[in-house]
Order: structure tokens, then C-alpha cells, then sequence
């Protein structure tokens, strides 16, 4: 089996791993297939649902994801009917309506709440009466950002059964939201926030990125309590990239191409602070990034914890998973490309969407490699016998060298010989173990990629 070679560039923020293989790897699909054939051997029971709204008021400076800035009158109805037409073909392609049931269900994006109210209402339909989902019975996530976290859109959400909002803050502090490029104050923020409160629905979850020029300890702790006085029941700490192509790279592309040896101190240090504040304020680490509060409800799987296949994604920005083969739509950051894309969806008809277009053929290694890279990176680890049952034997046996330079950094404890498992210094280190377990195959495709 061949064995990763480790990644060229130093450091402990190398990616962001939320899901593996990463999209700059996926490719045009020549063959087209065909969504019936991908899912006919497929376990139906238990699949996820993920809807993507790829738009938002304003692009935040550090953000690379696949949205658009606004859109024109008429495109966000446009693009419910082309949401709508994927989602028939899609829930054709499963079959039998008797074998088919979600287990949770997540609206993402770009920015989901940048949709009115009745357009919400509208995609709830489209998840229940088209894909079969039980919006109300099943966990459902759902991201927001403060500028658009409405009364009336909340109210919608809540009604049709969302059980957890994810609140995109990023700072408590102004001057840190416009280092951010995220034009925000703090007072919309906390408006936002009782707003999310008062319609309760179970678990709010704030988001927090530690390493903007001129953040400090003490303002780091400033964010921190500010957010610990509304008892979020979960909290994600995301350290600050500058990704190619994003607003902060066109400011000064330096941080995007190169390590930067201070700036990874100041965001382990920071790091640090935040994680032991959070713990000694009766929070539990979940992961590098998630924090959840310890009397917290129960969600199910974590967000983006993708360890099993049986994904469904509608939409141009989502992804979906089967044994063999991970697919989307063309990926771009670009905001005249992301444009293209978003239009070229819209005029797609029903039967085209019975196809898959653009992805990455999954094979047994690669299973296997995702499976211990997405349950490594948890706080609890990989359990052995559970690896063995899935795939005949000992991740050592697959990725000894990899796991044996983690041991010998330090990463890996040896506590509990049942499980797998990142001592702390570990999970600080998530972002390099991560991209060190990319196969070569990946890692090339991914470096390959034509940027746009």
C-alpha cells in the first residue's frame, strides 16, 4: 500500500481538513454518471442532507468558500426553481421512497439567511416535500450571519424544526471585524444573538477566528466572554487563513503563499488561551475547532465529521458521498468564475441533473485514509476495533510511518490502547497531521489545480 510522503511545508497551519479529499481535487467527470447507478447499492437509511445557498451580503476578507456577493433581482427565485428541479431528480435517482430516510439535515452556504422568509420557507419545502426529509424530527443545522439573522427568518426556522444555529461572529471587537473584512458592529452582533435566543431553539453556536492582525491575548479574551455570556451551547474556534484569491490575499498575498513563523505563534498562543479558557468554563473539546457546552442537548453527528459516506448535497457549492465516488459542481473563489457557475446552475435542466458531473472516484485506500483523517482529527479519536470491522485490520498496518512520526512529534497518546487518539498538543497540531495524511494521488491533483 503506498504510503504518504510527508507534506513539504512546515508549520501547523497547513489546511483546514473538513472534508476529504479536498474539492481542488475533484475533476470533470467524462463519463457522466449516472446518480441512479451511484446510489443503487447504497445504504439509504441514514443519509444526510445538505442544502447550500451560495450567497451573502458582503464577502468577508478570509473567506475562499463558493458564494457571491448579492444577487440580482430574480436570482435567488431562480435559483429555488434549479434547487427544486436537482432535488426531484435527485429523489428519483434513490428509488424506492421506502428505503430512503435522512438522518439529519444542514443549510449552509454562503450565507442561508440571506434568503427571506418566505424563501426559506420555500427551501424547508423543498427538503421536506421533495427529498422526504422530516425537518422536524431529525437534527437540523443551520448557518447565519448577524446582518441577516431576522426576526421573521428566524421565526421560519425555528417553526420548520431547526435545532441548531450557527452564528458566524467571528469578533466581539470592531476594529478585528475590519481587519476581518467583516463589516460589522458589535451591537448588531448581540442584537443578532437575543434575537437567536428568544425564538430557542436548542443549541446556538458562535463562531470565533483567533489570528487578525493587531488581536491581542486581552482582546482574544474579550471575544471569548463576550461570547461565554450567552451561554452558546457550543463554541468553534477557527484560526485565521489567508487563502489565494480572497479579499485578505488581494490586501497582502504574502500569508498566502508562505509560512509566517510569528504569525503561526500568535495563533497557537492564542489558540492555547482560548481552548483553556473554554475549558475552565465547563466546556468540552470536541475537535481543534468545537467547544461544546457539558450539560449541551445532544446533536447527533458533529458538523462536517463526514467519517461515513451517504451524503446528499443540493446545490452548486455542495458536495455528496458515496463508497465510491465524492461529487459537486465546478469549485471556484473567483467571484466572476463563482458568477458563472451560480448562472450555469440556474439554467440546468431536471435530466442533467440526474448526472454527476465533477468529482473524485473513491477507492478502498482512500476510504481508508479518510476514515482515519476525519476520526483522528476528533477529540475522541479512532477506536481500533471499529477501524478493523470496517476494513480488516490496524491503521499501523496501512499508515504506519505517518502514525509513527505523529507518535515520535508527540501527538499521539498511548493511553488507552483501544483507540487512537491525539494527546493536546496533537489536536493543537491538526491542521499539519491532516494534510500530512493526504495520499500522493490527491495531494498532486490538488496541486494541479488551476486556480480561479
Amino acid at each position: 500500500m503506498t504510503t504518504a510522503e510527508p507534506a513539504t511545508r512546515t508549520g501547523p497551519y497547513q489546511h483546514y481538513v473538513y472534508a476529504y479529499p479536498h474539492k481542488t481535487a475533484y475533476r470533470a467527470l467524462p463519463d457522466r454518471p449516472s446518480l441512479k447507478a451511484l446510489w443503487a447499492a447504497e445504504p439509504k437509511d441514514t443519509l444526510s442532507l445538505y442544502l447550500h445557498i451560495p450567497f451573502c451580503e458582503v464577502r468577508c476578507g478570509f473567506c475562499n468558500l463558493f458564494t457571491r456577493i448579492g444577487a440580482p433581482d430574480g436570482l435567488t427565485g431562480a435559483y429555488l426553481d434549479a434547487l427544486e428541479r436537482q432535488a426531484s431528480a435527485v429523489r428519483e435517482a434513490l428509488g424506492d421512497t421506502d428505503e430512503v430516510r435522512f438522518a439529519t439535515a444542514a443549510f449552509g452556504g454562503g450565507t442561508p439567511t440571506f434568503l427571506t422568509a418566505a424563501e426559506l420557507d420555500r427551501l424547508c419545502d423543498i427538503a421536506e416535500h421533495r427529498m422526504g426529509a422530516d425537518l422536524r424530527a431529525v437534527p437540523l443545522s443551520v448557518e447565519a450571519s448577524p446582518a441577516t439573522a431576522s426576526a421573521d427568518r428566524l421565526a421560519v426556522l425555528a417553526d420548520r424544526g431547526t435545532t441548531r444555529l450557527s452564528l458566524g461572529v467571528q469578533s466581539f471587537v470592531d476594529s478585528e471585524a475590519r481587519a476581518a473584512v467583516r463589516p460589522q458592529r458589535r451591537a448588531e452582533v448581540e442584537a443578532a444573538l437575543a434575537r437567536v435566543r428568544d425564538t430557542r431553539v436548542p443549541v446556538l453556536n458562535i463562531d470565533l477566528i483567533y489570528g487578525i492582525d493587531g488581536q491581542t491575548e486581552r482582546t482574544w479574551r474579550h471575544s471569548l466572554d463576550a461570547a461565554l455570556a450567552w451561554r452558546p451551547e457550543e463554541l468553534y474556534l477557527y484560526p485565521l487563513y489567508v487563502r489565494p484569491l480572497t479579499g485578505l490575499d488581494r490586501r497582502g498575498p504574502g500569508r498566502a503563499v508562505g509560512p509566517d513563523p510569528a504569525w503561526d505563534e500568535q495563533r497557537l498562543r492564542l489558540y492555547r488561551a482560548g481552548r483553556d479558557h473554554l475549558l475552565a468554563h465547563g466546556y468540552t473539546q470536541q475537535s481543534m475547532r468545537m467547544f461544546r457546552r457539558a450539560d449541551a442537548p445532544p446533536q447527533g453527528v458533529d458538523d462536517y465529521a463526514c467519517q461515513t459516506d451517504g451524503m446528499i448535497g443540493l446545490g452548486c457549492g455542495a458536495r455528496s458521498y458515496t463508497a465510491g465516488l465524492h461529487y459537486s459542481f465546478d469549485y471556484a473563489v473567483g467571484m466572476h468564475q463563482i458568477r458563472g457557475i451560480i448562472d450555469d446552475y440556474v439554467a440546468t435542466d431536471a435530466s442533467d441533473f440526474a448526472h454527476a458531473e465533477v468529482g473524485h472516484p473513491m477507492n478502498p485506500h482512500e476510504a481508508r485514509r479518510r476514515h482515519l483523517l476525519q476520526s483522528l482529527l476528533q477529540a475522541e479519536g479512532l477506536r481500533l476495533d471499529d477501524y478493523r470491522a470496517r476494513f480488516g485490520g490496524a491503521p499501523a498496518d496501512d499508515f504506519g510511518p505517518e502514525l509513527e512520526r505523529f507518535a515520535d512529534r508527540g501527538w499521539l497518546t498511548d493511553a488507552d490502547p483501544s483507540t487512537l487518539r491525539l494527546t493536546p498538543e496533537g489536536l493543537a497540531h491538526s491542521d499539519a497531521i491532516g494534510p500530512e495524511l493526504f495520499s500522493p494521488a490527491v495531494r498532486a491533483a490538488m496541486t494541479a489545480y488551476e486556480r480561479k
